[in-house]
């Protein structure tokens, strides 16, 4: 079985070594270690790691990838087969994600017409500030654009990624809130 150092797994994911790391501690992803404590990602990572960058773009937590990455069978790395299973449902949630994003871009122009700007205000859109009454935040976006962002995972990091190329930027280290 062919053994990748850290740096050639991030060289050739576009991951950072530190998202890498955090992706094992997650079990996202597995190593072994040298007899000098250095990791070695099997090559198979690699196609593990495409999952997640995909899952990721979809929007799924940690959580969610895990639970998708635990389907998959463990000897082997995923075939088409396994990916057409796993886009499936994520192509659901798309679908309801794009058709909210269009509702609120459709929306845009109606909420904010008369110039105002402001809902705890708007005579039209939001008369006597109900959804003040219902609770801070954004109470009239659909629910699939509610999800938190950034997602916290168990363990008290916190994730953030870039949609437009779907990498972990970053995560905090609980024990010394300091970045990795």
């Amino acid at each position: 079985m062919e053994l990748l150092a850290i740096g050639e797994v991030a060289a050739r994911s576009g991951m950072a070594p530190s998202a890498l790391r955090y992706y094992e501690q997650q079990g996202l992803i597995a190593a072994v270690r040298t007899p000098g404590g250095a990791r070695r990602f099997p090559r198979s990572v690699l196609r593990r790691l495409a999952v997640v960058r995909a899952a990721r773009n979809v929007g799924l937590s940690l959580t969610e990838i895990r639970a998708a990455l635990d389907s998959l069978p463990a000897e082997r790395p995923p075939t088409v087969d396994d990916w057409a299973r796993l886009s499936q449902g994520w192509r659901d949630r798309l679908d309801e994600q794009i058709a909210a994003l269009t509702e609120l871009r459709d929306g845009l122009t109606s909420c904010i017409g008369c110039g105002c700007l402001s809902l705890g205000k708007c005579a039209l859109s939001n008369p006597g500030d109900v959804a003040g009454t219902q609770g801070a935040g954004a109470r009239w976006l659909p629910p699939a654009l509610r999800r938190p962002f950034p997602p916290t995972e168990p363990g008290g990091a916190v994730v953030s990624h870039s949609a437009a190329r779907g990498a972990m930027i970053g995560a905090v280290d609980a024990d010394r809130g300091s970045p990795e």
